[in-house]
């Protein structure tokens, strides 16, 4: 099997796992010439380095994919729009990252002629089905290598005496945390958190305050929509990018945005995380609060329902099934009137509404009206109950007649 490998594309970030398995790569698969992939996702300063280290390690070549804009506008936008969480609570900072940086794997593995791609993620998390699902839906034929799942290096330790001994330049302080960042999260997991009833430490939030160290007084921000879309911050047109960075540095100031959760991952365990996401969770609040006040009850309410299974196809990878993609149509749809503004207040870690307004506003002041009014005949309101009731009269009726 591993005689017919020549060329692996291998998803490198720079850490330890990937800096190790470049070498382990060429040396089980029979000097296989490895391409390194870092994929830009906004993490930040971590990629200073990781080119010339890939090199060092023992790649024939590296690519450096910024893909920011199209991580925004072609996963997180319609998510957003979407409404999809995860059990609640999670914004699915990973989940929907993994498919892009997969997708651009595959592109790269088809320009190189590559046999297989390979990725660092374990073989106990929820990546390396992300990654494996993108490949198999984007190119069936390509081989996968896992080496979590082949290789006999089980630990922190056994993987830094194996760099040693191959001469792979590794950092080898350990991170209290296993993190994962890009621009629109960072979590964290491990060391106490591993233990669900213990309270994080405000010394972990490295990109927010903590809600009690927020500002003593609420800062106010306005986020416009187009279509559902996300388009500026304070009265002020913003491409993606920059309109996230925005929110994220406003966000975290106040504290807003750090998720607490015990997951069901889709493996079969359960996984405590902490999640930074001040951006998100302000997109997430001002576009809900504008389909509050621009979508039909019914729509609204089958919405709700189907953000459920969306949030969950993204968690599970399945961001290119048919399933997916139809709900997107659907989404679509329900954002042509998803248009206007949305302030809010935001003070010590909470995100409070504080008004919205739309050309698409479905609220009507002259129906709703306590005062005079001159479309709405009170008295219709007879009938309407008398109909929508008649299953509960029909039934009281009978348990009468069978109770004597």
């Amino acid at each position: 099997m591993a005689d017919k490998i020549k060329k692996v594309v291998l998803a490198y970030s720079g850490g330890l796992d990937t800096s190790v398995i470049i070498p382990w790569l060429k040396e089980n698969y029979d000097g296989c010439e490895v391409i390194a992939v870092c994929a830009d996702v906004g993490q930040g300063d971590e990629l200073d380095v990781v080119h010339d280290k890939a090199l060092k390690s023992g790649a024939s070549k590296v690519y450096i994919e910024d893909i920011k804009q199209e991580f925004l506008e072609e996963y997180v936008w319609p998510t957003l729009k979407a409404g999809a969480v995860y059990e609640e609570k999670y914004l699915l900072g990973t989940s929907f990252a993994r498919p892009l940086i997969a997708k651009k794997l595959v592109e790269i593995a088809k320009k190189e002629g590559a046999d297989a791609i390979a990725h660092g993620a374990t073989g106990k998390g929820n990546d390396q089905v992300r990654f494996e699902l993108t490949v198999k839906a984007l190119a069936p034929h390509i081989k996968l290598i896992a080496p979590w799942r082949e290789w006999d290096l089980d630990s922190r330790s056994s993987e830094i005496e194996y760099a040693k001994k191959h001469g792979i330049p590794i950092a080898t302080e350990n991170k209290t945390y296993s993190m994962d960042r890009n621009i629109w999260h960072l979590s964290h997991e491990g060391s106490d958190l591993e233990d669900p009833a213990n309270e994080p430490h405000n010394s972990m939030f490295l990109i927010s305050k903590a809600p009690e160290d927020a500002a003593d007084k609420p800062e106010y921000v306005t986020v416009d929509f187009e279509k559902g879309i996300p388009v500026g911050v304070n009265g002020k047109k913003l491409g993606a990018v920059e309109l996230l960075t925005e929110l994220n540095e406003i966000g975290a100031r106040n504290g807003v945005g750090i998720v607490d959760i015990c997951e069901n991952r889709l493996v079969g365990m359960k996984s405590r995380g902490v999640y930074e996401n001040p951006g998100g969770s302000i997109l997430y609040y001002a576009h809900r609060e504008l389909e509050y006040l621009c979508l039909d009850r019914m729509t609204f309410h089958f919405k709700q329902q189907a953000a459920i299974r969306f949030g969950e196809l993204v968690y599970d990878g399945m961001w290119f099934c048919q399933l997916r993609e139809a709900l997107s149509a659907f989404v679509d749809s329900t954002q042509q009137t998803v248009t206007g503004s949305v302030k809010l207040k935001l003070y010590k870690g909470n995100i409070i509404s504080a008004g919205s307004k739309s050309p698409y506003s479905l609220y009507s002041k002259e129906f709703v009206t306590f005062e005079h009014d001159d479309v709405y005949n009170q008295a219709d309101a007879t009938g309407f109950i008398n109909l929508f009731g008649l299953p509960l009269e029909v039934r009281a009726l009978m348990q009468e007649k069978t109770q004597k």
